[in-house]
């Protein structure tokens, strides 16, 4: 009687245990832990709709002028990353972002001639404390790398100059620096005109951690896939 007692017991902890190993980060993920933002969109770009210096709804007509002209990183800028997460088996995306990007294109026509863009890697932040000091040290290891860097190699074909908040597609090729390491890459952007004077940007460069030199991410018990991707947003004013 009592060894029956004493097994009772012993499979009564282990369900316990078992239970709690799901359960718990079950719970923590879906009800605890912030979300991670949603990942950058050109609608997060709203469309001038004042007239420059008014201060009241007076509608601006679509801009049909030409895009010719150098424009320079505005306010509303983001890059950052995102990758997925997994803790005991339930998923997470886990993203960290910056606004601190500085950096200019030049447009003649209907072709980017030239794009050269630095993220301050030292001021990405996520909603996880850990995570950023992982980020930041081992990972990263932003006090040896603070920056990250993308030159445009090869024209910008636009197929043609957009209305007010119509989007177009293009591809953009060129040299992406990360973490000390130097690559060409090539991406598809998404580009919207937003105003008179103003284009925003969006697009993402994926990433396998270990072609880039960056160590393993994952850390504790959270395990991170072997790729993500470096996305951004840029506000370009004229």
């Amino acid at each position: 009687m009592r060894n029956r007692k004493w097994l009772i017991w012993l499979l009564g902890g282990l369900a316990v245990v078992v239970l709690a190993a799901v359960v718990v980060p079950f719970v923590y993920i879906n009800f605890i832990r912030d979300d991670a933002p949603a990942p950058l969109s050109i609608d997060d770009v709203p469309a001038q709709t004042t007239a420059p210096g008014q201060t009241s709804a007076t509608t601006v007509d679509p801009p049909g002028d030409a895009l010719d002209g150098t424009y320079t990183v505005a306010a509303g800028t983001q890059a950052g990353y995102r990758a997925k997460e997994i803790l005991f088996g339930q998923d997470a995306d886990a993203a960290g972002r910056t606004s601190d990007v500085t950096g200019s294109a030049v447009i003649a026509g209907n072709t980017v001639s030239k794009a050269d863009f630095t993220v301050d890697m030292t001021t990405v932040a996520s909603d996880q404390s850990r995570r950023d000091n992982q980020f930041q040290g081992r990972i990263m290891d932003t006090a040896s790398f603070p920056t990250a860097t993308f030159e445009l190699t090869k024209p910008i074909e636009l197929s043609s100059t957009p209305d007010l908040n119509e989007e177009i597609k293009a591809t953009a090729t060129g040299d992406f620096t990360l973490r000390g390491t130097t690559k060409s890459v090539t991406f598809e952007v998404t580009a919207s005109r937003k105003g008179a004077d103003t284009i925003a940007v969006q697009g993402s460069v994926p990433i396998v951690w270990s072609e880039w030199g960056i160590p393993e991410p994952s850390f504790g018990p959270a395990q991170v896939a072997d790729n993500g991707e470096i996305e951004f947003l840029l506000v370009l004013d004229r």
